[in-house]
């Protein structure tokens, strides 16, 4: 008999290899390594949910008809060669790993790799659009998938006569009260219990907050996350998309992409589903666009590059950053408010949305210097929806700006403004964010100014940068703000900022 062997992130009965067989037609392998576990410093809620999700998927398997040898081995390999040793099984397929390294293991192991279809467009599919472009631009990516898609279109024409209402999805934090709509949780049921036990009992290096119930693990439960985000998510989703608040760690997010990011979810039909909301006139077009955009356009970009440009992306460091990760991002504790809710959102959940892993955590790190490698592996570990090919051009192209432009123009680079702006963080700060010098001078502000400074040469040249370069002769204090920047930095380093 053949043997599927099915990851821990192709966790869906219609995917590749295992949606091409019947029960009675297939043996299924599931191994949880050893080696996996012990590779990082894990968020408990991250190694919670992937553990958790794969074994409800094993019951799932086995209330369906299959043989499942679901089973516990040093590392995937010593897994497949007791299983093979076992079993001895005609053939060993899989369906084509999310990762370069996993997709190098299995070749390596002569296990024969089907197509995946986790995505919405395929690796190759993406490197034919890539081919002989001059920019690989996520706007006319997103553009070609609605169009290839038929996706929020109306004859050829994008449905409200534009492609994107970007304008109207950035507004800062409403004023006074709002009604946010409440995450589903559910009770820990026996598997989820069985999984937290284990994790306590074992000498795992972990860190964060317990598990809740706040993140789905079986199929059922993540499509239950998928009809409350539709329904109650989705039309007040847009405006307020980028806003961040000190009181309120998920606004109107739909919180669904660690389940597509294990397959618990596929994007087409959390696509489908928005496209039906918005034609029913549940939900306002520019919400619509605006999570269809992240789900389509954003997603599978950060996808298609990843397998563009990897491995040598992964190494990539054109800014020269070689700062180690703050303490701060291990358990410290810091006065710059936006950071330490951020940070404390990390802790407690296991999540942050884009622009506080964007403009806080990944601004931070930017202003810095920090080693790309450094925060790819933290914001690998510590999310819930985190994965190498998720973490590594969102790091690396966008946060850290360490490709020097090959997937973003200019670098995500602000002072305490922004942050200002679109959150209601600095109010009660003991930072000031205006200020550039001084004890109580805000660090994204000083370091952002800083970061210009050290990069002149580079971004004086970018069309997008230059009149934010130039704004440093306006600046008659500009050696006391590399002063205070070098104080800054040293603070950082030591866990006292």
């Amino acid at each position: 008999m053949q043997t599927v062997w099915v990851l821990g992130d192709q966790l869906d009965r219609r995917l590749g290899a295992l949606g091409s067989v019947e029960p009675g037609e297939a043996r299924v392998l599931i191994v949880e390594s050893d080696a996996k576990l012990r590779s990082k410093r894990w968020h408990i809620q991250r190694v919670h949910l992937v553990l958790s999700a794969l074994r409800h998927f094993v019951e799932e398997l086995r209330a369906a008809g299959f043989e499942v040898d679901h089973r516990r081995a040093a590392s995937l390999s010593a897994g497949l060669e007791d299983h093979v040793e076992q079993f001895s099984p005609s053939s060993v397929v899989a369906t084509e790993p999310a990762s370069w390294s996993g997709r190098d293991l299995l070749v390596g192991l002569g296990v024969e790799l089907v197509r995946t279809d986790q995505f919405l467009c395929h690796p190759d599919e993406f490197a034919e659009w890539a081919d002989g472009r001059r920019r690989l631009k996520m706007e006319d990516f997103y553009r070609w998938q609605r169009t290839r898609l038929d996706l929020l279109m109306d004859r050829g024409a994008p449905v409200g006569g534009r492609w994107n209402f970007d304008d109207q999805n950035r507004e800062p934090p409403p004023r006074g009260d709002h009604d946010w709509p409440e995450p589903v949780r559910d009770d820990l049921d026996a598997i989820d219990r069985e999984v937290l036990d284990e994790l306590h009992s074992s000498d795992l290096s972990l860190w964060g907050d317990d598990p809740t119930g706040l993140w789905a693990t079986s199929s059922d439960r993540a499509t239950a996350r998928l009809e409350h985000a539709i329904q109650t998510v989705l039309p007040g989703f847009g405006p307020h998309e980028d806003a961040m608040l000190s009181g309120n760690w998920h606004l109107s997010h739909t919180l669904l992409s660690p389940y597509l990011n294990l397959g618990m979810l596929r994007p087409g039909e959390v696509a489908a589903r928005v496209e039906a909301a918005h034609r029913a006139g549940d939900a306002p077009v520019a919400s619509a666009e605006g999570l269809l955009r992240q789900v389509i356009g954003w997603r599978e970009y950060v996808w298609g590059l990843y397998w563009l440009w990897m491995p040598e992306y992964r190494t990539v460091n054109e800014l020269g950053a070689s700062r180690r990760l703050p303490p701060l991002f291990t358990g410290g504790d810091t006065d710059m408010a936006c950071v330490a809710s951020a940070l404390g959102d990390v802790g407690r959940y296991g999540w942050t949305h884009h622009i506080q892993r964007l403009m806080v955590l990944g601004n931070l790190c930017l202003l810095a210097g920090v080693r790309p490698d450094d925060l790819v592996e933290w914001m690998w570990s510590g999310f819930v929806d985190g994965a190498e090919w998720v973490m590594v051009p969102n790091v690396i192209g966008m946060a850290l700006h360490a490709d020097g432009g090959r997937m973003a123009t200019k670098p995500y680079a602000a002072g305490g403004a922004y942050i200002d702006r679109m959150s209601d963080h600095c109010k009660g700060c003991r930072f000031d964010r205006r200020a550039r010098t001084g004890d109580d001078a805000c660090p994204f502000t000083t370091m952002y100014w800083s970061f210009l400074d050290r990069h002149r040469s580079r971004f004086e040249r970018n069309p997008r940068t230059a009149q934010q370069v130039r704004g440093l002769d306006r600046l008659a204090d500009l050696d006391a703000v590399r002063e205070r920047a070098t104080e800054v930095l040293g603070l950082l380093d030591d866990g006292r900022l």
